[in-house]
């Protein structure tokens, strides 16, 4: 099986209406929950998806999350176009990385942050046309200079505060921004006049629908979106896995192995 993580009430307008990750009652388990840190998981039926034969169960748990938060963010709320320039950024992680592809699935130009060589290759190994590193460049300069200074059309921002003003500035005039997370702080200055000046879009994203990731699970199955897989550790090892996200060691989805 494939587990849907995102939990709601079910007879709700929205839920009724496919909209499920708009009910008021909306939860992610593992969020306000307990999850899968555990032998055994227990969730609503209807959050149970038919495996596709050829993922393994580590690529199972590996992509369900953030695949279906890339694709609302990138199909579904920016609605990214053939030819477009999208700006992706922390391609180490899970959801930058299943990002990328989702992006040069919908035929776009793809340029990837991530703070060290080795994350910039294997960026460009998932797809991505152009690499900065943020952590040694004035990444916004170097996005403008990659785009012949008109900046792109889409920023794929997740990280928060740290490159939130350097996100608005990358943005080409009526480009859009489409966020789901605040990593590395969730407060962060906007200088209004860039919005209205230059005519920029906001998009908040949080998680998606029961059929986005059905519609997904189209193009996992033929191998299109694959699951990014950093290492698989026992469920003991808890600990670890942790450190290794907090020290930025890991490139795609760490997947913890509870006991048989």
């Amino acid at each position: 099986m494939v587990l849907q993580p995102g939990l709601s009430c079910g007879h709700c307008s929205e839920c009724l209406s496919g909209r499920d990750n708009l009910c008021v009652e909306y939860d992610i388990v593992g969020y306000r929950r307990n999850g899968g840190y555990a032998q055994f998981v227990a969730v609503p039926g209807v959050n149970v998806i038919a495996k596709p034969a050829k993922l393994s169960w580590e690529e199972a748990a590996a992509l369900p999350l953030v695949t279906l938060t890339a694709w609302h963010m990138l199909v579904t709320r920016a609605n990214l176009q053939p030819g477009e320039e999208v700006l992706i950024h922390a391609a180490g992680s899970g959801v930058g990385s299943v990002g990328i592809q989702i992006a040069k699935l919908r035929g776009a130009r793809v340029i990837a942050t991530a703070s060290s060589d080795d994350k910039l290759e294997k960026a460009k190994q998932l797809g991505a046309d152009a690499v900065v590193n943020y952590s040694r460049e004035d990444w916004p300069r170097e996005v403008r200079r990659l785009t012949n200074r008109k900046g792109v059309d889409v920023v794929f921002e997740h990280t928060g505060a740290v490159t939130w003003a350097g996100s608005i500035a990358a943005l080409k005039n009526n480009g859009r921004l489409v966020t789901c997370g605040a990593t590395a702080g969730f407060d962060a200055r906007t200088d209004i006049r860039q919005i209205f000046y230059r005519h920029l879009t906001i998009l908040g994203c949080f998680m998606g629908s029961r059929g986005e990731l059905l519609e997904a699970l189209k193009f996992i199955e033929t191998g299109a979106i694959r699951a990014v897989l950093d290492q698989a550790l026992p469920l003991s090892e808890a600990r670890r896995a942790h450190e290794l996200m907090e020290n930025r060691a890991q490139f795609g989805k760490l997947v913890l192995i509870p006991p048989n």
